[in-house]
């Protein structure tokens, strides 16, 4: 339920308004260098600050207190953490009743009893994802991978160029939009993927839709390749090394890896949490009436989602390369 991998497990835990929120690593090869740095380095790209992001800023220092000695992994389970510092719980008190459209409040509060933490979205905040960017990191110091994220659109702009000037017209109308980012994993290898139920895509799948606000995942060419004959989309090989002419299939094939660049495309989903006031369903007044969100968020989550889905996929990556060196002795 809170870990994901067989050989690379991944533990998440915290709610966005608690004290800290963390994660716990088990299965670092012993031996592997610890760069505190990195991941200093790609927490700060999940960071807010660009226009269309959201005005709470966390410092996101973390600390590390298990699992290494002199700066290599030990073999033992890391354990990081992050401490809450930044928060405005008030804001969110009205939510108990009032849930948000779009949002996990309702379905928590049916299914948890009224017992969950809805501070800040609690368990289901998008705030938990900088402990998976923490894990990812480490995960990377691990695998022999490149990995890479870009945003690709954002809502209907596709001109990346003009992208401050669209989110200030949608932050006037206090509004949202989603976007699509693609994550790309290049010096591939041959075999990563246990087929039926762990081949590698539909791991990676998997990862992606535990992140908040994904509503589409693709391999390669994906949906887009619905036009194409399979003479079209067939990715023909032109040497021993299974390197291809195209790469529709995205880098996997029957749930394995190919060695070709692992092609990961992700949408993201308009921030549920908007300034325009909604009608939707009160509790407390057991009637439609108007609800005001109030609070900070995103105006364009997709807008600082790329580095953690990058580093998802290395924890997806890196329990299939410790499942392929189990293979190999």
């Amino acid at each position: 339920m809170n870990t994901y991998g067989k050989l690379f497990q991944v533990t998440l835990y915290g709610e966005s308004h608690g004290d800290a929120i963390g994660v716990v690593v088990d299965g670092m090869i012993p031996g592997t260098t610890i760069d505190e740095k990195r991941i200093q380095d790609d927490l700060m790209k999940r960071q807010p600050g660009a226009i269309g992001t959201t005005p709470r800023k966390e410092e996101d220092h973390f600390r590390i207190t298990s699992g290494v000695y002199h700066g290599y992994a030990t073999g033992a389970p890391i354990h990081v953490m992050i401490e809450n510092t930044n928060t405005r719980s008030q804001d969110y008190d009205h939510l108990k009743r009032h849930p948000r459209p779009g949002h996990a409040d309702f379905v928590q509060m049916i299914k948890y009893k009224g017992f969950h933490d809805e501070r800040g979205g609690g368990r289901s905040s998008g705030r938990l994802t900088a402990a998976l960017v923490a894990a990812g990191s480490l995960a990377k110091m691990m695998i022999p991978f490149h990995l890479s994220h870009e945003l690709i659109q954002v809502g209907t702009c596709t001109d990346l160029s003009h992208l401050d000037d669209y989110l200030k017209t949608i932050t006037e109308e206090k509004d949202s939009v989603g976007g699509i980012i693609e994550v790309r994993a290049t010096h591939m290898m041959v075999g990563l993927g246990e087929p039926f139920f762990q081949k590698l895509d539909a791991e990676i799948a998997n990862m992606m839709f535990s992140i908040p606000a994904v509503k589409g995942v693709e391999i390669g060419t994906g949906f887009r390749g619905i036009t194409l004959k399979g003479s079209q989309f067939n990715d023909v090989m032109i040497d021993e090394t299974g390197k291809t002419k195209t790469n529709h299939s995205g880098g996997i094939s029957g749930g394995i890896s190919n060695g070709n660049d692992l092609v990961v495309r992700v949408m993201i989903k308009p921030t549920s949490s908007i300034g325009l006031p909604q009608e939707t369903y009160d509790f407390e007044k057991k009637d439609v009436t108007t609800l005001e969100i109030g609070g900070r968020h995103d105006v364009a989550i997709a807008r600082r989602a790329g580095i953690v889905l990058e580093n998802v996929l290395a924890i997806v990556l890196a329990d299939a390369y410790l499942m392929m060196k189990a293979y190999q002795g």
